[in-house]
């Protein structure tokens, strides 16, 4: 486990009081470092994580390619919707979504009002290089699967935009990234602060 060095212990106690119950719901793009960052940013919390992908797998006891091939996007989307609906009842914890989560209006509206959300925004490469690495991406089975992803940025990062916080992902080190969304979410406690 990657030890978390650039966290204080008051950056991150002012993070947890601004999260208070509600969930931070992280957004973006595959290869954003939603799973990666989000495990750490709960541990430096001291609260629990989950990563809907996993539970949509775990309830369905199929694959997220699996369900893409079995029953297309429109369905899976569908089931994505149920399982974060569930996931955003309790909390605190930090919860990573698929890429297209957030896209969903119905989806964006749930985690609108039953948590804060978090755009872990990436440029083309540094997105690319990370996705190179997992041959997991049902949407990425194209092909030219680096215009797909270019294509997926164009049509939701201005969606991503209308999430409450923004932090850079970029290949820095994981306790700096860890670092920034803390201090984004701890933000948000001192712009409330009279």
């Amino acid at each position: 486990m990657e030890e978390i060095s650039q966290v204080s212990g008051s950056a991150a106690e002012l993070a947890r009081k601004a999260l208070g119950k509600r969930n931070l719901v992280l957004v973006g793009l595959m290869g954003a470092g939603k799973s990666a960052i989000g495990k750490l940013v709960a541990q430096a919390l001291g609260i629990p994580f989950i990563d809907s992908d996993h539970e949509i797998e775990r309830v369905s006891r199929m694959t997220i390619p699996e369900l893409f091939q079995a029953y297309g996007e429109p369905e899976f989307r569908k089931l994505e919707q149920r399982v974060i609906r569930r996931l955003l009842r309790t909390g605190p914890r930090v919860l990573s979504t698929g890429g297209g989560a957030f896209i969903n209006e119905d989806t964006r509206a749930a985690i609108r009002d039953n948590g804060l959300s978090l755009w872990l925004d990436a440029d083309l490469d540094v997105l690319w290089e990370r996705v190179l690495k997992r041959d997991n991406r049902p949407l990425l089975k194209t092909e030219n699967p680096k215009k797909t992803l270019e294509d997926l940025m164009i049509a939701r990062y201005p969606i991503y935009a209308t999430a409450h916080l923004r932090v850079k992902s970029r290949d820095v080190k994981k306790d700096e990234m860890v670092g920034e969304v803390i201090a984004a979410l701890a933000a948000t406690l001192e712009q409330s602060d009279p």
